[in-house]
């Protein structure tokens, strides 16, 4: 961009302007550009990595944010993190949306478009937490439960620095935005567009780079939210609300915690290898991280287009190739499994149908399996367009929380829940991803996720309980879905015990 077609953008009255600068990526990975030029507090890398899925092409990195929104119920603060590494609150609010804050923060900035190639070039990106319902359905929950994390029900960050790997096209676009009020502005943003071309070409520090794929270590001890007796008891209430017909399906997690000291990048590291998926994300919140590889969108919009992908029906990976085709061919046909995936799909139809026009919603796929490191998933697609006047806080909450991790009907199922687990979920089970400048939002549902805080993992996973549910096994299967964040917990710790050895 010249400078003179940045003036005339400015002329316009666009309040940010994209000054983009574009170089090869074939000799960068996502991973090796966030380490040169993030890798630190109000930071994040979203990859999408091949395996089971197909929307591999993008990967973004996000810049040291300095501004954030924050909520806590409805507190919401808007912070900014001054030269010094200290908070500044620049609004708060004491009794607001926090869903309808986003809405409005995002509508108070007039964004000069992007290139058609970068596909998110800036917005929002961080977590709405599974309590953010509250703002959505208030019945859904009751009084606020016990939070040994405590992290804040939503935070975003504000995100206007981001350097996108276009992995199809060997690309890499770098994105700072420039104030047109500020005097200066063209020049500054180019010279910081130098100053992030000159970190890249930097070596990578060493233990990175010489890091091996070590062997797991021996598992650390676990502590769960239920005991064994208390989570099969959950179950079989749980069914006596089914048999009652309150609900046709619900979902009862548990958490599951671990110390763990390594460095949380090597979680991530170690969780991209063993597990690749649709979405795998890296979020540095300063106090807490949130690392993941959520196999299940929430909602995409991209355009006018809205996209959910429901998943239910899981049986752990077969050891050899002809086991896994067999396991695969039984959760095809298990009645008890076709029979939730149906009900799935249909509360799918509904979430899209709330803001779809008329006529648009289809069920482009259905009942295919995807594979993953440790399990199988049915999974099937659901699509519509959306309705003149809508945006993507009108998609997110027509579809929060995913049905797959709350239930059917939905609102009784969450109230379900609420009586039967002991925690407050937090991020688990809520949205994790984006909402761009431009409109667009691409958020995955927050399974398969690990929280690191204070020097402890935590990971959370939940059992989908229907009128013949087995509690031993649905005890198992959480533990199925939570195995492969341990795992790459205990290979992160072995890494880290050769690098200090």
């Amino acid at each position: 961009m010249t400078e003179l077609e940045f003036e005339r953008l400015a002329a316009q009255g666009y309040t940010r302007i994209p000054v983009i600068a574009e170089a090869r990526a074939d000799l960068y990975t996502p991973l090796a550009v966030y380490v040169q030029l993030a890798n630190g507090p109000y930071s994040y890398l979203l990859e999408s990595v091949v395996g089971g899925e197909r929307f591999g092409r993008y990967s973004f990195i996000g810049l040291a944010c300095a501004e954030r929104i924050e909520a806590r119920g409805r507190t919401v603060r808007r912070l900014l993190r001054d030269a010094r590494g200290a908070d500044v609150c620049l609004e708060r609010l004491d009794e607001a949306d926090p869903l309808e804050y986003a809405r409005a923060w995002l509508q108070r900035h007039r964004v000069a478009p992007l290139p058609a190639a970068v596909r998110f070039g800036g917005g929002l990106a961080g977590y709405f937490g599974y309590e953010s319902v509250r703002h959505i359905e208030p019945r859904a929950l009751g009084a606020p439960k016990p939070d040994p994390l405590g992290t804040p029900d939503m935070l975003l960050l504000v995100s206007d620095e981001l350097a996108v790997v276009d992995n199809v096209l060997g690309k890499l676009y770098l994105v700072v935005y420039a104030d047109p009020h500020q005097p200066g502005a063209w020049r500054a943003a180019n010279e910081r567009l130098e100053r992030l071309r000159r970190r890249l070409v930097k070596p990578l520090p060493d233990a990175m780079v010489l890091a091996q794929a070590g062997e797991a270590a021996d598992e650390a001890p676990l502590e769960r939210s239920f005991t064994e007796p208390q989570f099969l008891d959950a179950v079989r209430r749980a069914k006596q609300y089914i048999l009652a017909g309150d609900v046709m399906q619900v979902q009862v997690s548990q958490r599951t915690s671990r110390e763990f000291a390594a460095p949380p990048l090597a979680l991530y590291r170690a969780l991209r290898g063993l597990n690749p998926s649709p979405y795998m994300y890296y979020f540095d919140f300063g106090d807490h991280h949130v690392v993941g590889a959520s196999p299940e969108i929430l909602v995409r919009l991209s355009g006018d287009a809205v996209t959910l992908r429901p998943i239910a029906g899981t049986r752990p990976r077969g050891r050899t190739a002809e086991e896994d085709a067999a396991i695969a061919a039984e959760l095809l046909a298990d009645p008890k499994e076709r029979a939730e995936h149906v009900m799935l799909i249909d509360l799918g139809r509904n979430d899209v149908g709330r803001v779809a026009a008329t006529g648009t919603v289809k069920v482009t796929e259905k009942m295919v399996v995807e594979r993953y490191s440790h399990v199988m998933h049915i999974v099937s697609n659901v699509e519509g367009r959306i309705r003149g006047g809508l945006g993507a806080l009108d998609v997110l909450k027509a579809s929060f929380p995913a049905g797959t991790v709350s239930g059917a009907p939905k609102v009784r199922a969450m109230q379900i829940i609420d009586e039967l687990e002991p925690l407050k979920r937090g991020i688990y089970s809520g949205a994790v991803g984006y909402l761009g400048f431009n409109g667009d939002m691409d958020v995955a549902i927050a399974i398969r996720t690990a929280v690191l805080k204070d020097g402890r993992l935590h990971v959370q996973a939940a059992a989908g309980i229907v009128a013949d549910s087995d509690p031993g096994s649905e005890w198992l299967e959480t533990q199925h879905k939570a195995r492969a964040i341990l795992k790459a917990a205990d290979i992160a710790a072995a890494e880290q015990a050769v690098e200090v050895a």
